[in-house]
């Protein structure tokens, strides 16, 4: 059973180191490649302008990451050729070649071609499932801000939030969160390059709204959970 309090205590910790990371100018790297977050990390990456991983963590992406940049030259040198029409003039196979090249270079790399160092910290739904990612990560002291299920062991995590990474609406709202006060710390570096000073009754007041909104989700949830047992009885009654 995971403690609401505990979770909105540890979410607000983890939304001011990240605030804080992205007031310095500094990326943050997201990583979700479940098939039910896949289009929710890139939106939420892309709302406040970082980076992300969706699709499949590619060995090396950090810890290799020259040869990573090596293959996002790849990537934008095929994009060059269809754009330049240069790939036009090629053979229909080789054109077929380099269109699949290309298609999977997109979807392993995509979220992360205009990355030219490496973050600063990294958010991930489901380490379990990410480990390599948060090895990587911990062998080059980048610190890993994650969602932390039951399941997971929250020791390699320095910023552990406790949560359900199954459910979509919980990980959205979570997510949403730590997107935000990344959007606050973007704001801060841009318009004064200054890290912003903590406030103690703002602090206050968004834990209140997160347990209001992790309480409310948790009760929809509950509340859906009970519609589909009742729907399970009634169908074994008739």
């Amino acid at each position: 059973i995971i403690d609401l309090e505990k979770t909105a205590e540890l979410l607000l910790k983890a939304c001011e180191f990240v605030r804080d990371v992205a007031a310095r100018g500094e990326y943050i790297l997201f990583v979700g490649t479940k098939r039910q977050v896949q289009d929710m990390i890139a939106e939420e990456a892309g709302r406040c302008g970082m980076f992300f991983v969706n699709n499949r963590w590619l060995g090396g992406t950090l810890t290799n990451f020259e040869t990573i940049r090596r293959s996002v030259a790849r990537l934008k040198e095929i994009q060059g050729m269809k754009e330049t029409g240069k790939i036009d003039l090629l053979t229909k196979k080789e054109r077929a070649r380099l269109e699949k090249e290309l298609f999977k270079l997109n979807t392993n790399l995509g979220g992360i071609v205009e990355m030219d160092r490496l973050p600063s910290a990294l958010y991930i739904i489901d380490p379990k499932r990410e480990e390599i990612a948060v090895r990587e990560a911990n062998k080059l002291n980048i610190p890993v801000v994650a969602i932390v299920d039951t399941n997971c062991d929250p020791d390699p995590i320095d910023y552990p939030i406790p949560g359900n990474d199954d459910a979509i609406k919980s990980t959205r709202l979570i997510t949403s969160y730590i997107a935000n006060a990344i959007i606050e710390g973007r704001r801060f570096y841009l318009d004064s390059g200054t890290v912003p000073v903590k406030e103690e009754k703002k602090e206050e007041t968004e834990n209140v709204e997160i347990k209001e909104e992790l309480v409310e989700m948790s009760i929809d949830i509950e509340d859906k959970l009970d519609e589909e047992e009742e729907r399970r009885r009634k169908k074994e009654e008739e």
